[in-house]
């Protein structure tokens, strides 16, 4: 016998044509989806600092930077999601118009609305992305920014870094100031 469906269900299909007409942004999760809240001046300013360093980094490299309107999706976890920032240098992904399935860097600022989910469910799905290298979490009240890497066996290790630090994105080969990335915070 099988389980009927939530009478929130909406299947993968109508979720991404209901999504390309919606004025609001809906993050996608197994069948239910969630409307996303808008952002304050701090956690905007945060990942467009960081993503304008990004792109500069990676210009003419094949890799290509996204901000916060492009999807991540994590097929093994039937989600989709926007990250703040998000890096892939996969030439798969180049076919894909309106999401992406194989970044190497996934970025989100914290907000207290969502720090748990992100620390919680949202990273046990991007685990599931093999091309993942780093996920990232930057607190928007602190300057404090976690970088979880995947080491060669596999294994997620934590990095963090704090005001004086020099952040080392490997999955990008990308440095800089933790101050740079709160310029105007």
């Amino acid at each position: 016998m099988i389980a009927d469906k939530s009478p929130n269900y909406i299947s993968q299909e109508d979720y991404l044509s209901q999504e390309e007409e919606s004025p609001i942004k809906h993050e996608y999760s197994d069948g239910e989806i969630y409307a996303m809240a808008g952002a304050s001046d701090a956690h905007v300013t945060i990942a467009g600092n960081l993503f304008a360093l990004l792109r500069n980094h990676v210009r003419g490299t094949g890799c290509r930077v996204y901000m916060a309107d492009m999807k991540a999706y994590v097929e093994s976890a039937n989600s989709y999601y926007y990250p703040d920032v998000m890096v892939t240098c996969d030439a798969r992904d180049r076919e894909l118009k309106n999401y992406k399935k194989y970044p190497c860097l996934i970025v989100e600022v914290l907000s207290p609305k969502t720090e748990a989910f992100d620390r919680g469910n949202k990273f046990y799905d991007y685990q599931k992305l093999d091309t993942l290298v780093e996920y990232v979490l930057i607190s928007q009240d602190h300057q404090r920014l976690d970088c979880f890497r995947r080491n060669a066996q596999g294994i997620w290790t934590l990095q963090f870094y704090d005001p004086g630090s020099e952040i080392d994105l490997e999955s990008v080969d990308f440095r800089t100031s933790i101050e740079a990335l709160y310029e105007d915070v």
